[in-house]
Order: C-alpha cells, then sequence, then structure tokens
C-alpha cells in the first residue's frame, strides 16, 4: 500500500473520530436491556426537566478513591446527571467535590448535611476503615434540597427527580388529613407524609362548625378515624364530593386484640352507614388467606426460648394487582386483619374498580373469633375464592360532578404510629399512588415504584425443580461441547479440501 494512501485512510478515521466525538458531546443516549428499564428516564423525569424555568445547580460530594464495589455507583450517578443536564437543555448543571481531599470542602458537605459513611476497604490482606462520602446537594436560588446518600439502583433517579421537583415547584397542591375523630397525626404517618411532601402540601385539617371543607384541596386522607363523627362532619363531606372532591379512606369496623387472644368488632363510628349509602358495604367477617404473612410465636426448649414463625392466615399477603394507576408498580402489601368490600351501586355513570384482592384460596371467618395459634388449617377453611379489601369509584358519586373515591379495609397498614415502626414500602406506595389517582395523578407513579425487588419463582415439585437445578449447570457446558465438536468437524472438512486443492 502506498504511503500517500496509508496517509489518506488515516487521516478519514482521525475525522470519523472527531466527528462522532462532537455528536456524543451534543446527543448523549444510552441503550438500556435491564428488564426494569433502570437505564431509562420515567416520562415523569422528562416532563419535570422539560418543564424547569431556571437553573439547578448540583454539587454531588464523593469521596475519589471509593473501594470497588462502590465505584460503579459513583460513575452511574454521573451518567445520570450527565442525561439530565441533557435532557434540561442546560438547567441542570453539576460538579463533583471530593471532600475527602480538602478539610474546607469535607465541611462545607457537613455544613450541607452530607455526612460520611463508614466503608470497609480490603488492602494487602488488611481490612480497613474508610470516611466515604456518597451525597449531593440541588440548589435553585434560594432553594436547597439534599440527598444524603446516593442509593445505586433505580431509587437514584426516583431520588433526584423528587428533590428537584422539591425545589422547582412553588405553588404544590394541598391534601388535607382528616384530624378530629381520634386519627393518627401527621407524625405517625411519617412514611406517607414524606412521600407526599414532594408534590403536595400534606398538612392536617380539623372540620369546622360552620365552614364547608375547602375545595382548594385535591383529596382528603382519613385513616383510622376511632371516635363516633357527628353527622354534620359526614355532611360536610358529602358536600366536599358533592364539588368535585375527592376521598381516600383506610377505615375498618373490626377490633383485633391479640394480648386477650381474640378478634372483635369495633364500636360504630358512623363509616359503615355512610359507605352503605354510596352501595360500598364492609363486611364484619375477618378475611383469611392461605398466600399469608407470619406471626412469631414464643416457645420454649428446656431452659431455652424461642421465637418460632409460623404462617397467619389473617394476614393476607396481596402480590397480584389489577391494571390501574393506584396500583401500578406494586408487588408485594400485606393487610392485617382486613374485611371484605363489596359493591352494590347500580349507578352506570359511576365505574366500580377492584385494586386490591385476596388470593383464589381465601375465606371469611366471622367476628368474633377466638385466636387458636395451634390450628390446622385445611383447605375447607379457603373455599370462598378471591375478597376484595380494597376499591375504588370514579363518577358522579356526590350528584352530578364526577369526583373519585378509594376505601381500603384496613386502618393500620400506612400508619408508623408514636414508635415511628417502618411499614412496608409497598403499603406507601399504594397510598400514594391512589392519592395521586384521586389528585388528577401528578406522574410520579411510574417512578415510584420503578424497578424489580422481587421475583418469586413459582411453586415446583421437587423433581422438577432438581431438574431445573442441574440443566442450569450441566445445559451449557453439554452447548459447548457440541459447538467444539461442530467447529471441530468443520475445520477438518476444510482441512481435507484444501490437501485435495478443491478449497
Amino acid at each position: 500500500m502506498k504511503k500517500s494512501t496509508v496517509i489518506i485512510r488515516l487521516s478519514v478515521v482521525v475525522l470519523i473520530l472527531v466527528v462522532l466525538n462532537l455528536i456524543t458531546s451534543k446527543v448523549y443516549f444510552r441503550l438500556d436491556f435491564t428488564d426494569d428499564e433502570r437505564y431509562t428516564l420515567s416520562d415523569a423525569t422528562l416532563d419535570i426537566l422539560e418543564n424547569l424555568d431556571d437553573v439547578i445547580t448540583v454539587k454531588a460530594y464523593f469521596s475519589e478513591d471509593l473501594p470497588t464495589q462502590l465505584i460503579s455507583n459513583r460513575q452511574d450517578f454521573e451518567d445520570l446527571l450527565l442525561e439530565y443536564e441533557n435532557r434540561s437543555g442546560g438547567n441542570i448543571v453539576f460538579e463533583f467535590i471530593s471532600p475527602n481531599d480538602d478539610p474546607e470542602a469535607e465541611q462545607e458537605a457537613q455544613q450541607n448535611g452530607i455526612q460520611p459513611i463508614m466503608v470497609n476497604v480490603q488492602e494487602k490482606d488488611q481490612v480497613q476503615q474508610l470516611r466515604a462520602y456518597m451525597g449531593a446537594v440541588l440548589m435553585m436560588g434560594d432553594q436547597k434540597e439534599m440527598i444524603p446518600l446516593i442509593q445505586p439502583g433505580v431509587s437514584m433517579e426516583y431520588d433526584l427527580t423528587t428533590s428537584i421537583k422539591k425545589i422547582s415547584v412553588a405553588d404544590k397542591p394541598k391534601i388535607a388529613l382528616l384530624q378530629g375523630h381520634g386519627e393518627p397525626s401527621l407524625q405517625e404517618v411519617a412514611q406517607l407524609a414524606q412521600q407526599l411532601s414532594v408534590l403536595y402540601g400534606f398538612e392536617p385539617y380539623t372540620i369546622s362548625g360552620t365552614e364547608e371543607i375547602p375545595t382548594f384541596y385535591k383529596a382528603v386522607v382519613i385513616i383510622n378515624p376511632i371516635d363516633t363523627i357527628p353527622g354534620s362532619h359526614f355532611g360536610k363531606l358529602d358536600n366536599f364530593i358533592a364539588q368535585g372532591g375527592n376521598i381516600f379512606l383506610s377505615y375498618t369496623n373490626l377490633k383485633p386484640e391479640l394480648q386477650q387472644g381474640r378478634l372483635g368488632i369495633s364500636g360504630e363510628t358512623g363509616f359503615t352507614g355512610w359507605l352503605a349509602n354510596k352501595g360500598i358495604n364492609m363486611g364484619r367477617q375477618y378475611v383469611i388467606d392461605d398466600n399469608s404473612g407470619t406471626i412469631g410465636v414464643q416457645g420454649n426448649n428446656g431452659m431455652f426460648k424461642y421465637t418460632q414463625q409460623i404462617k397467619f392466615p389473617y394476614f393476607p399477603r396481596i402480590n397480584k394487582f389489577p391494571k390501574h394507576p393506584a396500583t401500578k408498580g406494586l408487588e408485594d402489601i400485606m393487610l392485617p386483619f382486613a374485611s371484605p368490600l363489596t359493591y352494590s351501586g347500580t349507578d352506570s355513570l359511576i365505574n366500580f374498580s377492584p385494586l386490591l384482592m385476596t388470593s383464589n384460596v381465601s375465606g371469611v371467618a366471622n367476628a368474633p373469633v377466638n385466636i387458636d395459634i395451634n390450628k390446622k388449617w385445611s383447605e375447607s377453611d379457603f373455599t370462598q375464592g378471591e375478597q376484595v379489601v380494597a376499591l375504588a369509584l370514579d363518577g358522579p358519586i356526590g350528584g352530578t360532578v364526577d369526583s373519585r373515591f378509594v376505601v381500603i379495609s384496613n386502618a393500620s397498614y400506612v400508619v408508623n404510629g408514636s414508635q415511628q415502626q417502618q411499614v412496608n414500602a409497598d403499603n406507601v406506595n399504594f397510598t400514594s399512588n391512589a392519592i395521586d389517582w384521586l389528585s388528577d395523578d401528578t406522574g410520579l407513579i411510574d417512578l415510584r415504584t420503578k424497578g424489580i425487588s422481587s421475583r418469586p419463582l413459582d411453586t415446583v415439585e421437587d423433581a422438577t425443580r432438581e431438574m431445573l437445578k442441574y440443566g442450569n449447570v450441566l445445559g451449557p457446558i453439554f452447548l459447548i461441547l457440541i459447538y467444539a465438536v461442530v467447529r471441530k468437524q468443520r475445520y477438518n472438512m476444510k482441512k481435507n479440501k484444501w490437501r485435495e486443492g478443491t478449497y
């Protein structure tokens, strides 16, 4: 090949590389082959980024010398920020700061609420601890929001997008948490309040004697009322619905008393009759489900005490959901001591949607019930099929104006209580999704529940399980051996043709 030809070809390759670099600096994209699309921005994120009207600065405090298992976390966050920057038209700018290398930067990080975590690092057969920073602060004008710890996986996008939303939304729509009838306070539903605060002003509200419920509330959330409700308060709730207001009700007419070994019925608050007037019937039975959670039972073995986990059918586990915005992305909800719901409305303009249903191996137990921990449950106990434990109505519920109504027959599934006990994440996600649906869907349902955290295998026979196990181990080996034999034969055929001069 001539020297001039080599130079020309090399010049063309260099030119192509330069052009590709110029293009990729302006256009950023990633190919995402993950099942949960963790590297694809959700529609909610894209909508938020496209509607930013001011610049948000992100200061990412990341240590430089992170151990191997955490390096990808930093790279993923940097890639995500780069995509946010491009999608926002430059309204997201960011910088990475290593606090470990600069005392002033470390002080700044801690003043912004970013604290170091201790990470074990193995060097020269010794385990040492490293102070590692993996947090970020977002700033827009005088607004500031922090992410104390950047979590890997799909939560990274949710944390970043919700933080952007918090500081970029000036006037948040309001959601009322009804008070005055023994309901939990805002602090006692902390997980729910934290999620809703991203997009809403979630605030306590008490019905007064003279004023109607303000129509600026997107929805009224009622959780576990235990005192008798005055008729005038029901009247104001009806007026709110008649004007297009939306209601979320988490309520039970049951009263489990585990210490006494009895599952009873609660005192009447008036909600059962109020719901019945709307065609929603709440049974006075406890739902039981063969697909259930467990309860810890104390046992003795000589001098030693131990706790044994046994299945407790009064704790139905729900992991199959109908197609509805309120159930999008959910994987597992547990509803202890729920009662069955039915809908008997006849207005064809009102849409009825079951939201949460137990498995088809379910039944009901008429209250009151004495608890027998040692009871041997059989198939005959679960013969009544799926039981609806949460439902939604959509239409002219209160007259002529469309409104929305969600009812779940459990009052404690989303309550943290005064001791701030953590509740199942999907219990909170379901409530947040339902309130989003009631409030015209703010767009974060897809993002909030994005990701696959639980993919249990269906129950299989022992023989099938063994076949699958050994098939996974031996199958690839046999495929490689078959490929090797075929490749060897093809090589021998070519070799013979070379010898014969016919190749």
